[in-house]
Parts: C-alpha cells; structure tokens; sequence
C-alpha cells in the first residue's frame, strides 16, 4: 500500500502513547442544565483531551465529525500557525520542528490525533473529515494508513458556495468530506437513507389510476452480462423480451416472477416495452445518499455565517464555519438518537449544538478560548431552546444539558511512574478497564468487582474501595481479603499494590495478580 512521508513523521508515529493521561476537572460554573446528561465539553489541547477520554470512551463513539476547512482564524488552523502547536512540533519533532513547512506541520499535527480518534469509534461508527484542496490529499493517504483503506467509504464533494467568484481562475464551488468506518461490511447496512424531498416525490407519477398510490418504473437491466441473469421475459401483448446488448437483468428469474404475481411489472403504455417494475412513493420514503451534496440540500457558507453572527454578532464570527443543515445530514446518516458523537476540533461548537437538538449524546473539545466564549455560550442557548439552524426543523425547544471540563495540570501517574494521590477509585478503575480490555468502562466503579470481560473477572484494590485505606488492609491481595471479594466463578484478573499468598492458593482460586502501578501502561 502507499504510504505518505514527511519531515517529522518519526517523531510522532508513537507519540501517542507517550502523552500522558490526564484527569478532567468539572467546572460547575460552565456547566449547564441536566448534569447527567451523557454531554461533555471539554477544553484543553486535544491529544491531551482524547487520552483523558480514552478510558471510559474507548470503542464507545458512534460518529466522529472534525473540521480542516482553511480556518485560519483560530488554533488549529490549516497553516498550524498557533503558538501551541509551535512549540508542541519544537518539543516533538526536535529543532527542525521549527522550519517545517505548512504541510510537514499539518501532518505532524494529524497524525497522532488521528491514531487516539480510532481507538474511539464502535465496530458500526464512521469518521467524517470536512477537508479542502489544500489537504485533501495528504489526509486520504493518511486516513489510509491509520485506518485502513478498505475502510474507506466515500469522498463526498460538498457545494459550500454557490456564488461565483469572477475574480479567480476557477471559482471554488465545493469542499471534500472523506469518509471511513470501523467497519464498512456492518456500517452499510445500518446506515441511516435520507428523507425524500419535495422536488423527488414530484417524479412519482399515477398514469394507471393505480389505487395504491403515485409510483414511477424502476428498469429490469443492469450492467455486465450474467448467464443466469439473462433469462426471456414475455410482455402481456406476447412480445419476448432479453436484456439490452451488454446488459443483464437486475435480478433472477425467480424474483422477476414475484414482481409480476404481486401486479408490480411494467411493460410501458404500449404493454411490450423493456420490462420494469413499479415502485410507490409510501415504500420509499426515504433515498440512499449520493456523493454529491448540493446546497439546497446541505446548507452552504454563506448559510453559516449567518447562522453564527445571529449567534454571536458580526465581529465574533468565524471565517469558515459549517452550516447546521449540513452537520445534521451527517448526524442523520450516520447516528440514531441518543449515540454519541466526537468532535475533537469544535471551533464554533456547530457539531454539539446540531448533536444536541437531534438528541445525541455528545463529547466536543476545543483548546482556546472558544471553548467558553462560543462553544459553551452557545450550547447555553441551545439548551434554553434557541430557535436559530436547524432547531424549527427538529422541533427544537429546549432542554437537556451538559457538563464542561478542563484538563487536570497533574497527570494520573507522577513522573516516577506511581499513581498521583488525587487520583480517585472511579478514575483509576476506568484505566485499569481500558488497559484489561481496550475498551472503554461503563460500570459504576463502586465496587472491586469492576465487571466481566471475555469470561474472565476483572477487580481492583485501591484507595479504601473495601473501607480500609490502610494498604496492609485494603490494598493488598491476601487470602482474608479475597474471601471478602464478590464471588466469580472462573478466571479472575485482581489489580492490587502487592500480594501475599502462595502460588498454588492462587492456581487454585484461579486468580491472576497484576500489581499497580507497575502493571498499567502509562
């Protein structure tokens, strides 16, 4: 497969693993409504950010939307010009960090973000990337190569503008949406059709006066030449028919034979006409998407713009932001109501407001500023029902909730590799899970036992979880503690600081002791 090389990529194919794992801290004052609501958002950097989240959100992300549409008026913009990612590429890279060019910077910046986002999406979710030109086709071959290119699904040309610019060589007109998923075998099948709109249903016709509604004829042909395919179909006036020179028919003979017992065949006006089939517009409500999206269907610039400065007033608003009509196509295709969506470059916020209104649960993160003065200020709104995008379209009136954090300065673990003492028994179970299973935890973390996986019992004895911080008493495996652990018969995996107990007790209980912190990877 080809793969994509740059200045710099040494540097950061495994850096992922080297960022440390943060805690997040709720900020009550920012948050808003229902606490419990399942919505985040989340301000600090995002490599941080996504491996604060990874122990609880790990293959738990059903869509993941992000934006590199040529921001240049903020932090992560195409030139990764920020002083963040500046001096995250000198720290990273090394000096020649310095005098990368924009691509080499861009690429840095991607690489080991794009690495964490994967370990987020369910075996059914899907990542969509808004790109322009000056991208496009370096993220394909790294969406390639960390994601696989059989997982690659569609390259969607978005119109983003409908004027014309006369002034240009070529007036751009449209923008890319690259899409991949976990897995493109399950995803297609679940995918969510778009609703049929008013201009299509018009092609629905009733020439026959048929009582079974407005329809319009589907063709029998297909392309390619299929012996089995390739059977005499014989018209109501006696006429046979054969596919078209090249062509087969659609389906076999014995699947043509219920269109015709169920009175759906066609043969045209005349009666001997190339055989079809008629489809009603109650049976198909809804369409498969194309690739394709035009402006009237999915919003344009102009659109967004709008939409942000009735948001925020002209001199807050963004240079490239995306219309909601747009996220919400996305949102319907790929999600159903109360999944979760990833936004790990929120910008405006337009992706949690969309996900918001449409009832899914949402994790969003911005590094700057705009985290509190646009993304919270304008999920506040949201919640208080604010009737701007797409909200009179979904009905939209209010309510719900969600919670804001920022990261923690200290990390889980202390520079000597030993768990920081602020680190609580909930926060530590959620690592060990994800360090047992590569999943993200979802139990309650108020017991030792934390769940089963794979048939095996997975526990932890840390900081008092059995009413004893004492670790002679609370944090060590022995045999008087075991009996005092919730029972699992077969294997179990029992994270604890130290163990006392013979080798041939712990074959017996059938018990694995991995010992913390030395045996989490930090």
């Amino acid at each position: 497969m080809p793969t994509l090389n740059w200045i710099g990529k040494a540097a950061v194919e495994k850096h992922h693993q080297d960022v440390p794992y943060r805690l997040l801290e709720t900020v009550p004052e920012l948050s808003c409504g229902v606490k419990r609501s399942g919505n985040l958002i989340v301000q600090g950097d995002n490599l941080h950010a996504l491996k604060a989240l990874l122990p609880r959100y790990a293959g738990q992300v059903k869509c993941i939307y992000i934006d590199h549409t040529g921001n240049e008026g903020w932090v992560y913009n195409d030139n990764v010009n920020s002083p963040e990612i500046r001096k995250w590429l000198g720290a990273v890279v090394g000096k020649e960090g310095e005098t990368l060019d924009r691509h080499d910077r861009w690429l840095c910046m991607m690489y080991p973000r794009l690495l964490l986002l994967r370990e987020f999406l369910r075996d059914d979710g899907s990542i969509w990337i808004s790109i322009d030109d000056n991208e496009h086709a370096n993220l394909k071959l790294l969406m390639d190569e960390i994601f696989g290119q059989g997982k690659f699904l569609v390259s969607i040309p978005w119109e983003s503008r409908y004027s014309r610019s006369n002034d240009a060589v070529f007036s751009l007109s449209h923008n890319h949406i690259l899409v991949y998923a976990s897995n493109p075998n399950i995803w297609k099948n679940i995918l969510n059709r778009l609703p049929r709109s008013e201009e299509q249903a018009k092609q629905y016709k009733n020439p026959d006066n048929d009582p079974r509604g407005v329809w319009r004829a589907i063709p029998w042909d297909a392309p390619n030449i299929r012996e089995n395919l390739s059977y005499p179909i014989t018209t109501p006036t006696g006429k046979v028919r054969l596919p078209p020179s090249g062509r087969c028919w659609s389906r076999t003979e014995a699947q043509w034979l219920e269109i015709v017992d169920a009175g759906l065949a066609y043969f045209g006006k005349s009666g001997d006409g190339a055989p079809s089939f008629k489809q009603f517009l109650e049976d198909s409500s809804a369409i498969v998407p194309n690739t394709w999206w035009q402006h009237e269907d999915a919003g344009h610039t102009d659109e967004a713009k709008k939409e942000i400065s009735t948001l925020f007033g002209k001199d807050n608003s963004f240079d490239t932001p995306k219309p909601e009509r747009l996220i919400q196509r996305i949102l319907h295709i790929a999600s159903n109501p109360n999944d979760l969506i990833l936004d790990s470059f929120l910008g405006s916020g337009t992706t949690v407001a969309v996900a918001h209104k449409m009832n899914r649960r949402y994790i969003g993160i911005e590094m700057g500023d705009h985290a509190e003065t646009h993304c919270q200020t304008r999920l506040k709104k949201v919640v208080e029902g604010e009737q701007g995008g797409i909200s009179k379209a979904v009905n939209w009136t209010g309510g719900s909730g969600f919670q804001f954090f920022r990261l923690s300065k200290e990390p889980l673990f202390t520079a000597d590799g030993q768990v920081n003492t602020d680190v609580t028994f909930s926060q530590l179970a959620e690592f060990v899970w994800l360090t047992e299973t590569k999943t993200g935890y979802t139990g309650c973390a108020d017991s030792p036992l934390l769940g089963v996986f794979n048939e095996r019992a997975i526990y932890l004895l840390y900081n008092g979880i059995l009413g004893d911080k004492d670790p002679d008493k609370g944090n060590v495996l022995t045999p008087a503690i075991f009996k005092s652990l919730p029972v699992f018969q077969g294997q179990k995996i029992i994270y604890a600081t130290a163990k006392r107990g013979g080798d041939s007790w712990l074959k017996r209980e059938q018990i694995i002791v991995k010992q913390t912190p030395y045996a989490l990877g930090k």
